[in-house]
């Protein structure tokens, strides 16, 4: 048996692994038991290093780990923190372990330790290991085919109907907005912000290209005033969204934005769906002018 060499072509025969089984069984295909296919996978297709562990631990510095057996029987572990209180964020935790597993395990043979920085990072410019183990587990929790399904036909796209995939797939409410924003032929942004200042964004292909971006990180830029992040605009259901006059978050257009608030830490995470069509002639920009590369902020929000 020939097996897969890349990130999503992983990703892709667990999936068709699962749905068969879950299939077969009549039962619920979401959310993805990580756990379960991290013991039994690996046992049955590498009997002779298995995954024999799925624990938490009490990290202080790491979000999770993949340790091989130090008695040196080939064996493997998979650790998440503890501390996580979020289902979200344990899934996508062990998801990414697992990734780590199935594509670096004989790299070195050492421990992987993965701060949260390294959940954060999607970009193989910051490290081509967590951007591959990012992406296995993004496609894993959120098949491509699954995730198309339940997000064509959207007329009003909405933060409030995230909601309801992050708990369909038990990710995050960002990386369900994420993995939207990588495929959406729509020019839509997410903006996560903090204390009245945008903390980070990330666009879709089809906005970036119209030369809407924020540099949130290279240099200090607040909220605009009337924004629903901000709190100056009204609306009776603000994570179900309300259409901006232009002159607020686009010069010349109007935008329609939803958020959601997260009353413990003070920050607001908005999806922006600018129109279809961009005022004048669209022009394609490099990635650097993309702000930070995204990460899971809503469920984690600190920073190193």
């Amino acid at each position: 048996m020939t097996l897969p060499t890349t990130p999503r072509g992983w990703a892709n025969r667990l999936s068709q692994i699962v749905r068969i089984i879950h299939e077969t069984h009549g039962i619920d295909r979401f959310p993805i038991d990580v756990k379960s296919i991290a013991l039994e996978y690996s046992k049955s297709v590498f009997p002779d290093e298995p995954i024999t562990a799925v624990d938490g631990n009490a990290f202080d510095k790491f979000e999770g780990a993949l340790i091989p057996c130090p008695k040196g029987s080939g064996e493997w572990g998979i650790f998440y923190n503890s501390s996580i209180t979020s289902p979200g964020r344990i899934n996508f935790t062990l998801g990414h372990e697992l990734g780590h597993y199935l594509l670096h395990r004989h790299l070195s043979g050492d421990p992987i330790y993965c701060a949260k920085r390294d959940m954060w990072k999607w970009d193989s410019e910051y490290g081509k290991m967590e951007a591959e183990a990012n992406q296995f587990a993004s496609y894993l929790l959120m098949p491509l085919d699954d995730f198309r399904e339940q997000t064509n036909g959207l007329s009003t796209v909405t933060v409030a109907f995230f909601d309801k995939l992050r708990i369909r797939y038990e990710v995050s409410l960002t990386a369900a907005i994420l993995k939207w924003l990588e495929f959406t032929s729509k020019r839509a942004m997410i903006v996560v912000s903090r204390d009245g200042f945008i903390d980070w964004s990330w666009s879709s292909k089809p906005l970036i290209g119209s030369g809407v971006f924020f540099r949130a990180r290279q240099q200090v830029t607040p909220l605009p005033d009337a924004s629903l992040a901000a709190g100056k605009a009204s609306a009776l259901q603000p994570e179900q969204g309300v259409m901006l006059n232009s002159g607020i978050w686009a010069k010349d257009e109007d935008v329609f934005e939803s958020v959601i608030f997260s009353e413990y830490h003070e920050m607001a995470v908005s999806l922006l769906v600018y129109p279809d069509s961009p005022p004048g002639r669209a022009q394609d920009l490099p990635s650097e002018y993309r702000d930070e590369d995204p990460f899971d902020t809503f469920d984690q929000f600190q920073r190193n």
